[in-house]
């Protein structure tokens, strides 16, 4: 069964290359040209993955982006014109997964794509030999994509989950930014690094009983991040 893929986007060009390039991938391709309308169709039509233009006529990205998520975990590609960090680092922080700046190649764009679909169905459909990562105060159940911390299921979203389970099944060993920023979105280089410490950020903020002192996600200068079991300093 084809794939469903969202395309909200005010620009007539843009809209009509991105869905021609969709459908000849084999993707089905709804279109909204408006934040509303696609709002409207993400409800009714639950796309697999949705590519969002931040920069719409009746309202932002942005907001498209958290309201979707207060609902939904389906992958988003947030889409602009502007190559300012701080609306990179705004994008990831609302729940964007990924983000690319106008011009791109469609091959680039179908690689995204594909790499996301790719992680979201790994997500929805873990391999069974899957275990628990249990360190006490921290329990992290892959089967069930499910945090307890210190006795309570938390909330994390897939890439804050992913990166967790990424350095707490390297526990006590440095894991290079590079390294993570590869394993959990699919980057090849460290260009994006503020992606990673948005999210090391977040996942602190859910785990550590002082996030600002951090002693389970450890900061390793010039180097990367390294998870320190909260057993180990029992």
């Amino acid at each position: 069964m084809a794939k469903r893929v969202l395309l909200i986007e005010d620009d007539q060009d843009t809209l009509e290359l991105l869905a021609a390039t969709l459908k000849r991938e084999g993707f089905e391709c709804a279109t909204a040209g408006t934040g509303h309308e696609g709002l409207a169709r993400e409800r009714t039509q639950t796309p697999h993955l949705v590519i969002l233009d931040l920069m719409l006529p009746d309202t932002d990205g942005f907001d498209v982006c958290r309201q979707i998520r207060t609902h939904s975990t389906v992958p988003i590609v947030m889409v602009t014109g502007r190559d300012d960090l701080i609306d990179r680092v705004v994008g990831f922080e609302v729940g964007a997964d990924d983000y690319l700046v106008k011009p791109f190649g469609t091959q680039e764009f179908i690689a995204r794509v594909n790499a996301l679909l790719r992680r979201a169905e790994e997500y929805a459909h873990p391999r069974r030999e899957v275990h628990v990562l249990d360190f006490g105060e921290v329990r992290v159940d892959q089967d069930r994509h499910e945090v307890v911390v210190r006795g309570e299921s938390t909330h994390f979203t897939r890439k804050e989950f992913e990166l967790l389970v990424c350095l707490a099944e390297n526990e006590g060993r440095v894991m290079r930014s590079s390294d993570l920023l590869k394993r959990v979105w699919d980057y090849d280089d460290n260009i994006r690094s503020r992606t990673l410490d948005v999210h090391i950020g977040r996942v602190r903020s859910k785990i550590e009983r002082q996030p600002s002192e951090p002693s389970i996600i450890v900061t390793v200068p010039c180097i990367g991040y390294k998870f320190v079991s909260p057993l180990s300093a029992a």
